[in-house]
């Protein structure tokens, strides 16, 4: 699966709401201030920014990012199940302007 089919697989199961959450995420959402459901609304608008080799990990996946409200970016780090027809949330953060340049896609 290249970048833009991971794209559109990740906006299609937000919109299906066929999404899983990590325990990892979870706890990394608690310290947010926002809510899983303002993620999973905001999937559905996901732009994959890097792309993570299959090989390396379980899963195939990679970081989105999308946004909360027009001022508020969040990365997340998708993974995609496409055998079991869903997408996992394996963590979700806003992005710092000391790590991230303000365009919110490329690292400093």
């Amino acid at each position: 699966m290249n970048v833009s089919e991971k794209q559109k697989y990740i906006q299609q199961k937000a919109v299906e709401r066929a999404i899983k959450w990590s325990r990892h995420a979870l706890s990394e959402l608690a310290q947010e201030s926002f809510t899983v459901i303002d993620v999973e609304l905001a999937l559905g608008l996901a732009e994959v920014i890097e792309d993570y080799p299959h090989h390396h990990r379980h899963l195939p996946d990679c970081l989105v990012l999308s946004w909360i409200s027009s001022e508020q970016p969040v990365h997340c780090v998708v993974a995609i199940n496409e055998m079991n027809n869903y997408i996992l949330v394996v963590t979700v953060y806003q992005p710092s302007s000391e790590e991230w340049y303000d365009d919110w896609r490329r690292r400093r």
